[in-house]
């Protein structure tokens, strides 16, 4: 039987989001936040503004790209994105997980504009070659978080497009190459991939998005907090950090602390290094290890920031998904309960598992700790159905 690990992870912070505060974080982190002053101050406006400005340095966001601060997250700036710019061609969504098939409801029954649907089980990615995107305007997500599957790369994104591609990139920015040239919406949550605190969603817009804002009058009604045109034209302060409604101040602190700590390491090459290198602690102990695997099908499409994983010990099959579950939930209990890792379920829309996050706020060092108690775990599940036999 595996015996009980003798090492710790230092920080067993591996959820999904809110996800892992970045190495050596401390509150006094936050000591500069501008609270009690309100967010249109001199102040407030200007830490508001240099949040934009780090995390278009950070990210690289090209310099004709607008920048915003929005409400309600990462959600909060898809829907935004696409109550504002569909309507005028054909909409396809991409869905693989639980988020896509959010946006695919948002256009069907609520925007009711009869898209175009590409969606597959958890692991699997649609085929993208299916998706016509010379002519229409496309949503998807570039790294599916419940599922652990992103798409590999942009190219099956047409260059020369007529229409719009709104890309959901909560659990990629920072971590994923994004190829800024093939999208024209992107989207992320300070609490994702830098470890912030959830608050405002960052809306990232192309020169061709706003066009599309300047000429376009949706046929639905627009909520204040959706709306980013006044007259026609771009409302410019909300993407020089005249917020469209209160943050917390404390938050913004929290963002640019770890905007400032992603240029100390080495900017964006260091983030993502980190994260290919957090996921290949994972993604080796998964090919060594006969009873889990990757709930990603194929290893193109594996993430390397949230990490899902599946029961895959034949003993276990073959009790059916009732002591799956079971097992799978017994390990995370067990994890939790041993202060070894925190938050490791998988997400719940999706196939019983663990999901364990990689990105570069995590510590290699923490996830090679992490694997003997996965193992150890597991063992004591198997022991259990032994013992009910």
């Amino acid at each position: 039987m595996t015996s009980r690990p003798a090492a710790r992870p230092r920080v067993p912070n591996f959820s999904s989001g809110p996800c892992a505060k970045r190495p050596g974080w401390t509150p006094a982190a936050l000591a500069d936040a501008a609270l009690g002053r309100s967010h249109r101050s001199p102040l407030g406006k200007a830490k508001l503004k240099q949040a934009i400005d780090l995390t278009r340095e950070v990210l690289r966001v090209p310099a004709d790209y607008r920048i915003g601060i929005v409400p309600a997250s990462d959600t909060g700036a898809v829907e935004m994105a696409m109550w504002t710019l569909l309507g005028p061609k054909t909409v396809e969504v991409a869905a693989w997980e639980a988020f896509g098939s959010e946006w695919v409801t948002d256009a069907l029954k609520q925007l009711k504009i009869s898209p175009r649907i590409h969606q597959t089980p958890y692991g699997v990615l649609p085929d993208l070659s299916a998706i016509d995107t010379k002519h229409n305007d496309v949503v998807f997500t570039w790294n599916g978080t419940a599922a652990g599957v992103k798409v590999p790369n942009g190219d099956w994104i047409a260059a020369d497009r007529e229409g719009l591609t709104i890309c959901d990139a909560t659990s990629a920015a920072f971590a994923q190459p994004m190829d800024w040239d093939k999208l024209d919406v992107v989207t992320f949550s300070w609490q994702k991939v830098m470890g912030g605190e959830a608050a405002h969603g960052m809306l990232v817009l192309s020169p061709r998005a706003v066009a599309r804002l300047e000429s376009h009058v949706p046929a639905w009604p627009l909520p204040k907090v959706f709306r980013l045109t006044k007259g026609g034209k771009l409302i410019e302060g909300i993407f020089s950090g005249d917020t469209i409604n209160t943050p917390s101040m404390l938050a913004v602190e929290d963002y640019l602390d770890t905007l400032r700590w992603a240029g100390q390491i080495g900017g964006l090459d260091a983030l993502h290094a980190r994260a290919d290198a957090n996921a290949s602690v994972i993604h080796d102990w998964v090919a060594r290890t006969p009873w889990i695997a990757n709930l990603a099908v194929d290893p193109a499409t594996w993430s390397n920031t949230g990490v899902c994983l599946v029961i895959a010990d034949a003993d276990v099959l073959a009790k059916g998904d009732a002591v799956v579950a079971r097992v799978a939930k017994g390990i995370v209990e067990t994890l939790e309960r041993e202060g070894v890792a925190l938050d490791v379920g998988a997400y719940r829309d999706a196939p019983a598992g663990l999901r364990i996050w990689c990105g570069g706020t995590v510590e290699r060092a923490d996830l090679e700790a992490l694997v003997p108690w996965l193992d150890w775990a597991f063992a004591q599940e198997k022991a259990k159905l032994a013992q009910a036999a």
